[in-house]
Order: structure tokens, then sequence, then C-alpha cells
């Protein structure tokens, strides 16, 4: 079980990364948070129950990086949670020094890579006929100073310091009340942010308790009936991490109501809306982007350049990506991509209108109207008009 939740794990992360790190910045933290999570629970798979002297050789033994990266589940939550409170994905300076412990362990266990292969696999072999070998190996230079217990608990103990940290935080937030300047939709995220909070509380708490139990057992075979605690937690974990493919306004975040966006808004007229007044605020705030969003489309016409996505726009406007998200999704009704792409057949149907078809070949229209490349100019322009760009060129011949 706890092979085929890692093995999930890490390919969901790589879904969530891939498709959503660079338009919610902090879906990056909660990707690589999820990534590590699982890594080290296939690590533990492989060092506990594999019994594969190669898996072992090379997890174990040959690769100081494997075990490094536990380090940095701990800063990847707690940066995952202070970007969504505080509406803000941007690493300072200072924080450089939470990637401090993994990298004293990165340097400590990279001389035993360029052990000799033979070495490691007798190792691993003898481990795999002892699980109490793990308690004398030395696989890094701090084994020959610190007690092997203790490098291993260290990794649980600054996870459990970065959960505790994370909720300091997050009830901080709300004693605050800071979540009233929050759009009342996304209040589930409160929701969503206790239940992570435990299931890592829960967690690191239980895995502390088995790591000290399998040291004072010398992993003995007793050791490995005790883990229903991991395995419920581990679970719950996993769960949490699908959470966003079924929940996907999760990767908002928190979007904050702010009275002024950017100095381009400034220019435009406000708008008066009546009734409930925190609705209207709420409503005031997503018209304005709206407003921006139209404006800047009119006036700059980005959608010409062929990177124009969600990311880049936002960047434009000076209106955070998750911001335009939810925009479009809850009041647009409409996903950005289609947005722009009907700006881009309105443009190539100009040029077609004012006779460019004769002068220039339609790949070329599609280009100057943004579009990457050929196909995706005549499926876009069949989707919004109905007829391939050929067809609606005849017209006006």
């Amino acid at each position: 079980m706890l092979l085929f939740l890692s093995v999930i794990g890490i390919f969901l992360s790589l879904i969530l990364l891939y498709f959503n790190a660079r338009e919610y910045k902090s879906s990056l933290y909660l990707g690589l948070f999820f990534l590590f999570t699982s890594l080290y629970g296939l690590y533990q798979y492989i060092l506990l129950y594999s019994k594969s002297v190669t898996l072992i050789s090379i997890f174990l033994f040959n690769l100081s990086i494997d075990s490094s990266l536990v380090y940095l589940i701990g800063p990847m939550l707690y940066f995952y949670v202070r970007s969504v409170l505080t509406d803000n994905s941007k690493l300072k300076r200072s924080d450089w020094w939470h990637f401090f412990p993994m990298l004293i362990y990165f340097i400590a266990a990279l001389p035993n890579t360029f052990v000799h292969w033979h070495d490691k696999v007798e190792a691993a072999r003898t481990l795999v006929n002892d699980e109490g070998f793990i308690m004398v190996y030395k696989a890094t230079l701090l084994s020959y100073i610190i007690p092997e217990v203790y490098i291993y608990l260290s990794r649980l103990l600054l996870i459990l310091v970065y959960t505790l940290w994370s909720i300091g935080i997050f009830i901080n937030f709300l004693i605050k009340r800071k979540s009233s300047q929050v759009i009342s939709a996304q209040h589930f995220m409160k929701k969503w942010l206790f239940l992570l909070l435990t299931s890592m509380l829960v967690l690191s708490l239980s895995q502390i308790f088995l790591v000290i139990r399998a040291f004072e057992m010398h992993f003995s075979d007793l050791f490995f009936t005790m883990n229903v605690i991991r395995i419920i937690s581990v679970t719950f974990l996993m769960s949490l991490l699908i959470s966003p493919f079924f929940f996907p306004a999760i990767l908002y975040g928190l979007p904050r109501i702010q009275k002024s966006l950017t100095e381009y808004e400034k220019t435009k007229q406000k708008t008066n809306i009546k009734g409930n007044s925190k609705q209207n605020f709420e409503l005031e705030y997503l018209y304005s982007i709206g407003q921006i969003v139209d404006d800047y489309m009119k006036e700059e016409q980005p959608y010409l350049k062929s990177d124009c996505n969600l990311a880049f726009f936002s960047k434009l406007i000076s209106v955070p990506a998750h911001h335009l998200a939810y925009y479009f999704r809850e009041v647009r009704k409409q996903a950005f991509n289609d947005f722009r792409n009907e700006w881009r057949i309105n443009h190539a149907k100009a040029l077609i209108e004012e006779g460019k078809a004769n002068e220039i070949t339609l790949e070329a229209i599609g280009s100057l109207s943004g579009f990457s490349s050929r196909n995706a100019f005549i499926t876009d322009f069949k989707k919004t008009e109905g007829v391939s760009p050929s067809v609606y060129a005849s017209r006006f011949n």
C-alpha cells in the first residue's frame, strides 16, 4: 500500500507542478511538498519492505539527494501556507536559511555516493538480512558525530516544527480576522488548510513515534506490525493530494480584495453597485479586474503575442494570476485561453475583411493575430465562427 500511495503521489505531484506551478505560484510549493512527501514514502518502502538489494543500494547508499529532500518537506509546507495566507508567493532573501538543513545533510551524504558499488551491494545485502544494521551503518559524515537515531529523527522533528509554525500563522490569521479581507466564496480554503495541517501533525507525530520504537526494538519484526497509524496518516495525506484535481479552486489560494490594484486602474472610472456592502466590495473588486482586462486587451493588444498566457498577462496588468483565474472561472465563466482567442479571432477577421487575405496567406494572418501555428489558427477559428478561415475569406473576394 505504501508503495502504491507513494508512486501515485509522485505522479500526481508532477502533474500538479506541470500544469499549475507557472500560473499559481503557491501551488509550486504545494506540488513540491507533496512530491517530497511521496518520495519519502517511497524511500521508506524501499528501505524497510522491498528486500531488494539493488534498490537499497541505489536509494540508501548511492544517492545523497534522496534523503536530503526530506528536509524540504517542512519548508515547502510553510512556504505554501504563508503564501496562501498573505496572498504573496515570493520568497524573501532571508528565506534561504530554510534550505540550510537540506544542504548540510546533502554535503554530509555526498561522499557516500563515491563508495565502490560492490561495497554498497554488500551493505545492502546485510541490511536485507538484518534490519538492525541500519542502526550502525555510517551513511553520512554526520553519523560519525551524531547517533543514527537522531539523524532520522532530525528530519521528522524539522517537519513537526514547520507544521507547528504553519499552524501558528494560520491561527494568527484567524484571530486577527484577516479572513474578512478575502473574497467570501474562497472561505472554504480555511477548511482545506485545517485538514492539511492536521494531517501533517498526525503524520509527523506518528512517524516520530515509529522511528523511536524502531530503534528501541532494533528494527525487529514486531516493529513492522506497528504501522497502522502511519498507514492511516499517509493515506489521509495522499487523499489530500488529489483534492486539487477534484476541487481546483484550492489552487486560487485566498484572493485578497484590494482597494487599489495598479496605477493603470486609477485612470479608470469607479463603479457604484448597490446592495450588501461586503458583497458590493467584492463585486467592485472583481469588476475592476474585468475593466482592466478588457481595457488592456483593447488598448495594448497583448493577445497578438504568441506567448500571451494567464501568467504572462497577469504580469502585464500587475494582477496576481490566481486572482485572474478566479475572475475568469467564477465571474466570466470562461477560460482565459478562450477569452484571449476570441480577441485573436476578431483581429484575424478584421484583417480578412480589410482584404489582407488577397495580399498574404491565411497562415500569415493567423501569425499576425497571435496564433503560434496554422493548425491552432484553423481549429480556434472554426470553433468560434463555425467555418474555416478560408471559407470566411471567400466571402470577401
